[in-house]
């Protein structure tokens, strides 16, 4: 594995796309490739434009423990990024878009076994009971 990769995966950075690739000489953008996969324990995907960091990171787990889930079954991905995910080996039983439009279309997504969350980012939804109460009522829907 080229050194540079490494470091990649020591940042636990799965997936990159090139912002300037023409200031690179000699790079050719080859078609996108399905690269992030999900982990084996993943049951949540959270799409959302930020990273739950400090009092975000402590109102999901909030959240998550009300559907009996913990930390380690989340995994993270920007919006941009939903498209490059493998949903082959490994479906998610939740799929929460927090901060951005639903982007369930996904030809790789098998819909029907998705329970799927749809909010305002968690910055917005901590404090705020009107947020809150209606992703409570989703998440009961699903029960």
């Amino acid at each position: 594995m080229p050194r540079e990769r490494e470091y990649l995966t020591e940042m636990q950075i799965d997936c990159w796309e090139l912002l300037h690739p023409e200031r690179l000489s000699g790079y050719t953008q080859a078609e996108p490739v399905k690269t992030l996969v999900l982990p084996g324990g993943c049951e949540l995907l959270l799409v959302s434009p930020e990273l739950p960091e400090n009092e975000e990171a402590e109102y999901l787990v909030k959240i998550l423990a009300s559907i009996h889930l913990s930390v380690e079954q989340v995994k993270h991905v920007y919006p941009q990024q939903l498209d490059s995910v493998d949903f082959t080996a490994k479906t998610p039983k939740w799929i929460w878009f927090a901060g951005c439009a639903s982007m369930i279309e996904s030809p790789s997504i098998e819909h029907s076994q998705l329970q799927q969350l749809l909010s305002p980012p968690l910055t917005d939804i901590r404090g705020n009971n009107q947020h809150r109460r209606a992703l409570w009522q989703q998440i009961c829907s699903y029960a």
